[in-house]
């Protein structure tokens, strides 16, 4: 995690999947801090799911990021210049991605 903390700073997404893999780490083998992130969990569930959807036996990487993805998307751009979920729309159409 503190190699996550040092490379954040820099242009792009690097130090985030670094921190939560090793957040990941820590929760599987710390009894404390798995009681902080229930505590966590509890008082704010939507920050924790995705969490705890890439802790399950078999997480669906790319699915998990495509969600946080629109997330990002509707949190940052007004509704016309939301094009990710357009093209989500587009490509279920087409069957390609899983409703």
């Amino acid at each position: 995690m503190l190699a996550g903390v040092l490379v954040a700073p820099l242009p792009g997404p690097g130090g985030l999947p670094v921190i939560v893999v090793g957040l990941m780490i820590v929760l599987r083998n710390s009894f404390k801090a798995r009681r902080h992130f229930v505590r966590f969990q509890r008082a704010h569930p939507k920050m924790v799911s995705p969490i705890r959807r890439l802790l399950s036996r078999d997480p669906e990487f790319l699915l998990i990021f495509w969600q946080q993805t629109l997330r990002i998307e509707r949190l940052v751009l007004p509704q016309r210049f939301r094009f990710l979920a357009r093209i989500r729309k587009a490509l279920r159409r087409k069957r390609f991605v899983a409703a």
